[in-house]
């Protein structure tokens, strides 16, 4: 569906094309191959309203900073998980971490937790990448994760109106100068359109071209978002390591995913031959994609 907009200096985009997929029918192949060919996926009532409103609460007293584009786009000062407990509790959350096993195997790092309140009135985010190979002073150096993927749980609904989510479907597997992670953009001719309820979850690879629409909307929305990797796609350079503290008091369901978040399985020393080869990989089958 393309809606026409009113013209919002900022961003000018001047359409939205509305995604209109039923992914709660999809299966876990479809999911799969949603998500590496298109660059996204939806998966739909992973909160209930009990924990969209345990999480708000949670959130309700964290200290905020705006950004430098926008006072009305706001951001936690401390990563969410940290903050409250019903945030660090979704570290785990099975529907999501079920699926993350089947794309990226049982050996999963979590990365960051990022929590977001944008306020009526707030510009559209510029479209760009969350990852980027050399690092940056956005990301630092977890961005340069080779694989690296968002979660990102919407605690509103996404309307037309209310900031919702917008990305370039297929951007993060172009080898086009135009996808640049280091490049931004104002809005871009074939970008679709993401409008969600409450409690649903949107996935993207880091290196998918996304950003959001104004929030025109009179109500604020709220955003989580986590990061997570498999355990071998380590960073270019040592990052800070999680406090062994905060560690030590986390939900027992996030303790398995706060790993070091230098954990790798990076060896410059390569052989041709290495004992112990194996002769089937489930996770690179081009079958991975079918239903059987």
């Amino acid at each position: 569906m393309q809606v026409a907009l009113k013209k919002f200096e900022e961003e000018n985009v001047p359409y939205m094309r509305i995604v209109e997929k039923k992914f709660e029918s999809f299966t876990r192949p479809q999911q799969i191959k949603h998500l590496e060919v298109e660059g996204y996926l939806v998966i739909p009532n992973v909160l209930n309203k009990q924990q969209i409103n345990d999480v708000k609460i949670g959130m309700s007293d964290a200290e905020m900073l705006h950004t430098d584009y926008s006072t009305k786009q706001t951001r936690s000062v401390k990563q969410p998980q940290w903050h409250s407990r019903a945030v660090a509790e979704l570290i785990g959350h099975p529907i999501i971490i079920d699926f993350l096993n089947d794309l990226m195997g049982p050996e999963i790092v979590f990365t960051k937790g990022f929590y977001q309140k944008t306020l009526s009135g707030c510009p559209g985010i510029s479209i760009h990448t969350d990852g980027q190979p050399h690092g940056s002073n956005f990301f630092g150096y977890e961005g340069s994760c080779p694989r690296l993927l968002r979660v990102l749980y919407y605690l509103d609904d996404l309307t037309p109106e209310r900031a919702p989510f917008r990305l370039i479907p297929r951007s993060h597997i172009s080898f086009h100068a135009d996808a640049s992670p280091y490049a931004r953009y104002k809005w871009h001719p074939e970008e679709i359109t993401i409008v969600v309820p409450a409690g649903s979850v949107v996935l993207i690879p880091s290196m998918t071209m996304h950003g959001s629409h104004p929030n025109r909307d009179n109500c604020s929305r709220e955003l989580l978002q986590f990061g997570y990797r498999p355990s071998w796609a380590g960073p270019i350079q040592p990052i800070e390591e999680w406090d062994e503290k905060l560690i030590l008091n986390a939900p027992e369901s996030a303790k398995p995913f706060l790993r070091s978040l230098n954990t790798t399985e990076f060896k410059w020393e390569q052989e041709h031959k290495p004992k112990g080869m194996k002769t089937e990989a489930i996770g690179i089958n081009p079958s991975r994609w079918d239903d059987n």
